[in-house]
């Protein structure tokens, strides 16, 4: 850059801007951008070099793919600094940059959207400059195009005008911006590529230090975003693992008094363990399970913690095979609940000798003799696969009622003398 800054190189591409080729233009304009983007110099060279002026009229006049790349230079000069920023609006870029974002072509839109948002962050008067262009009501009709790019820039721009008062965020509520930007939180695309750039940036650890430190309604939002980073993926989650949010989410869940946040933090931990099972045993090996369960089964729990600790219950056993985590569950569970923790040891004791014994052992086949399930029903399915692991007179050996039989059998023996 300084070897190119040394020869000169801004007075050898401005006659460029105005070549005969198109392609040479629209060139010339990106390396100008490229250059003007390197240092605050390098813009400021583009400023002195009377290049905007030449800009802002070609803007007007080009074809799109020139557009985008004068919007380019426009938005790295005024990025730097404010006086730069204002060097733009003086030359009457703004106008142009309005008319862009009603242009046909998206990628002209995202590129003038841009520009306005790096002019607009700096200061209210900057920003009271852009609204007074007409932006604010185009930025908004940009949220509603298709194409996420051109939603998150404008959304963007949207968020860097109206940052600096009361006054101008009221700007771009009264465009009725906020109905369409809170549509823009559900979209999925999104949420995940905001999802990756926070644990990218070390986001996960600062709010699971955020949680341990605090108590009550300050908790919620941070133990929400955990709930909302690991719905996305299998390595998001995983991320919240490794960041040792799950311990954190389970003391929120035992501690808390309200029920709102225990919801939240069941909620969570559902969202954790869904995934795969080693997310699924990450959440049960600290003794999660039989914490939802109580929740879930406790009278005086609101409808919102049972609906929230059932669903997580549901989402985690379906795909816990870490039996040891389940055993427990086996005794307490009502029906609706323990048809998942059967259907787990089903597909798990088939496959393992060693989990076969201790299913004998712990109890676990006896108390699976006692379920009552509906003929055909996807529980007596399970039941079924779990008693096909062992030879029949065990399965009978453990029925209910087999010990009274076998007493009966014993009463109506005749030794033979």
């Amino acid at each position: 850059m300084e070897t190119l800054q040394n020869a000169g190189v801004m007075s050898l591409l401005r006659p460029l801007l105005l070549d005969v080729v198109p392609t040479i233009q629209q060139t010339a304009a990106l390396a100008l951008g490229r250059l003007a983007n390197y240092n605050d110099d390098l813009a400021e060279a583009v400023v002195k070099g009377d290049i905007l002026p030449q800009l802002v009229y070609s803007l007007a006049e080009q074809n799109r793919f020139y557009k985008k790349a004068a919007a380019f230079v426009l938005r790295a000069v005024g990025k730097h600094s404010p006086q730069l920023a204002q060097a733009i609006v003086d030359c009457g870029a703004l106008d142009t940059l309005v008319i862009c974002l009603e242009d046909f072509d998206p990628g002209v839109k995202e590129a003038a959207s841009w520009a306005l948002g790096y002019i607009a962050r700096h200061n209210s008067e900057l920003s009271q400059a852009v609204v007074d262009a007409g932006a604010v009501p185009l930025l908004v009709l940009c949220i509603l195009e298709p194409e996420i790019a051109l939603k998150r820039i404008a959304a963007s721009a949207l968020s860097d005008i109206s940052k600096h008062s009361p006054e101008l965020a009221q700007t771009v509520v009264d465009a009725g911006a906020i109905a369409h930007l809170a549509q823009m939180i559900l979209n999925p695309d999104a949420k995940l590529k905001l999802s990756q750039l926070i644990v990218n940036a070390g986001g996960i650890a600062a709010v699971i230090d955020c949680i341990g430190n605090c108590k009550g309604n300050v908790r919620l939002p941070g133990i929400m975003m955990l709930g909302y980073v690991a719905a996305h993926s299998e390595n998001l989650a995983m991320a919240v693992i490794i960041s040792k949010g799950v311990p954190q989410l389970s003391i929120c869940l035992s501690e808390e008094q309200e029920d709102h946040i225990k919801a939240a933090a069941a909620w969570a931990l559902g969202q954790i363990g869904r995934h795969t099972p080693e997310h699924a045993r990450a959440v049960a090996v600290i003794n999660v399970l039989p914490v939802l369960l109580s929740l879930y089964m406790e009278t005086e729990s609101s409808e919102d913690l049972q609906v929230k600790t059932k669903k997580a219950l549901k989402n985690i056993l379906q795909k816990c095979t870490y039996l040891p985590a389940l055993e427990p569950l086996l005794h307490d569970a009502p029906p609706n609940i323990l048809k998942y923790v059967i259907g787990q040891f089903s597909k798990v004791l088939p496959h393992d000798s060693k989990a076969r014994r201790l299913f004998v052992t712990s109890g676990g086949l006896k108390k699976v003799q006692e379920i009552k399930a509906e003929p055909g029903s996807l529980l007596q399915e399970y039941i079924n696969t779990i008693n096909n692991c062992y030879p029949e007179e065990i399965v009978r050996y453990y029925s209910p009622g087999y010990s009274e039989a076998l007493l009966e059998r014993v009463e109506n023996y005749q030794p033979v003398l």
